[in-house]
């Protein structure tokens, strides 16, 4: 685990030399929680309410909310600044604090914080923290606090030791002294495809166990599935969810928590960028099925609306604009290859003449139509003439021996070709002849591509 504090010091390095300009350079961390109270939606009480005018409809209310924002401002390629700060509220009631604290890395293995805080609710806070490796597999953190109020000090020490187990494995226990004392031990494997963690914990006043598994799907959205069984003093919560990536700075995630005798609520979570925005919202305080059933299938049912309403034709919107800035920021380019690329077919015609009338000969290879570019459906015939170029001639050019061969490589950079549809993907469309059969493959532009194969023979009962 060495590795995090030098990471840690070349990040500071590189950000130092950034905050040597005008303005710096800065980490912003923030996270904005809104709880919505929806009992009254399954909670109801008819008779009570009978006679309230507007009583027939159901009071979703915002009970409790949380601001929290943390800048991280590095001081020099050791020191860094941190300023963060919170306000919560909840039926009313509510309060913030403020805190300043400084880090430095003191070598490869280690780092310390110093912590001051102070809030409307509590007195001033004074904290230290500090991380140590104490082998390449292992470190320890201690966090020790001295919270100031009308009923005294009250200290607190917190300690964590961590054991690489294996290379997707990582071990901890933690001793927490002070305010609700407990020791936890967890164990948490993380993969590529998963993400398991299993936790127990004993202490005063919550002890428990809690075993969680997640999913990562390797798809472009980064979809993950999870869930998680937690049972201790306090009663059991079942709680099961998924997120997936919505844009290319957002992940909006969904969590429905079942719990005895916490009841049944859906946590809507969304991550943009640096920010967080929470939204838990208590559906009620009984194990009903069928707030669970709404909780689970609501959710999906909005999102997927959302996402062929909203998200999709907004990405595909935003998509057509960039490429529009890049088609016209590279039309000159574009043109000048255009033109190259024709004044080469034109040396290629006495070479073609000749590797055909060589390919004949021998009953060999022979392309007959070759096309490069975005292939487009029928209904869009019009746009294919502007998406696709024909390159018949510089693939016979390439033609040896009754072979072509090409490499891993986009192939607009091939003599006689040039790239038709700048940003966008393309593939090469290949009719060719092969011993006096007609034969047809179509090629990703990356892809590597070898011809003449007997997969690519066009069936003629077809």
């Amino acid at each position: 685990m060495h590795f995090r504090v030098e990471r840690v010091i070349a990040e500071q390095e590189k950000n130092a030399k950034k905050s040597n300009g005008v303005q710096g350079w800065f980490s912003n961390l923030g996270t904005i929680s809104v709880g919505i109270d929806a009992t009254d939606l399954f909670d109801r009480y008819d008779e009570e309410y009978e006679d309230v005018p507007g009583s027939s409809f159901p009071q979703i209310e915002i009970n409790k909310m949380h601001i929290s924002q943390s800048i991280e401002a590095p001081l020099t390629a050791t020191d860094t600044a941190i300023l963060s700060g919170n306000l919560s509220t909840q039926n009313g009631n509510g309060g913030g604090s403020i805190n300043f604290a400084v880090r430095r890395v003191t070598s490869a293995k280690g780092w310390g914080e110093l912590e001051f805080g102070a809030g409307d609710l509590q007195g001033p806070l004074f904290g230290l923290k500090i991380f140590r490796n104490l082998t390449p597999r292992c470190f320890i953190t201690t966090n020790c606090a001295l919270q100031f109020s009308s009923r005294g000090v009250r200290p607190g020490l917190t300690t964590v030791l961590a054991r690489n187990l294996d290379k997707n494995t990582m071990g901890y226990l933690q001793w927490r002294w002070g305010i609700q004392s407990a020791m936890n031990t967890s164990i948490v494997r993380d993969t590529k495809t998963s993400h398991f963690t299993v936790a127990l914990q004993l202490g005063i006043p919550h002890s428990f166990m809690m075993v969680s598994y997640q999913h990562k799907f390797q798809d472009e959205d980064q979809t993950r599935v999870k869930g998680s069984l937690k049972a201790g003093f306090f009663g059991t919560i079942v709680e099961y969810g998924a997120e997936r990536k919505i844009s290319r700075h957002s992940i909006l995630g969904a969590t429905v928590s079942v719990g005895v005798p916490q009841g049944v609520s859906l946590k809507i979570k969304l991550n943009r960028a640096s920010q967080t925005y929470f939204f838990p919202v208590h559906l009620t305080d009984q194990l009903l099925p069928s707030a669970v059933f709404y909780a689970t299938v609501g959710p999906l049912v909005i999102y997927f609306a959302m996402h062929r309403l909203i998200i999709k034709p907004y990405l595909r919107a935003q998509k057509e604009r960039e490429l529009e800035k890049q088609r016209e920021s590279t039309a000159s380019d574009v043109l000048q290859k255009k033109q190259e690329a024709e004044a080469a077919v034109r040396l290629m015609q006495e070479s073609v003449r000749r590797i055909i009338e060589a390919e004949e000969a021998r009953m060999g290879l022979i392309v007959v139509n070759a096309w490069y570019g975005k292939f487009v459906n029928d209904n869009s015939r019009k746009n294919e003439k502007v998406k696709v170029i024909d390159v018949t001639v510089p693939l016979q050019c390439l033609v040896k021996d009754s072979k072509l061969i090409l490499t891993e490589a986009s192939k607009a950079g091939l003599p006689g070709f040039y790239d038709p549809c700048v940003g966008e993907e393309k593939s090469l469309k290949v009719l060719y002849q092969f011993r006096g059969v007609l034969h047809q493959v179509m090629s990703a532009d990356n892809e590597a591509l070898r011809i003449p194969k007997q997969s690519h023979r066009i069936d003629a009962d077809g």
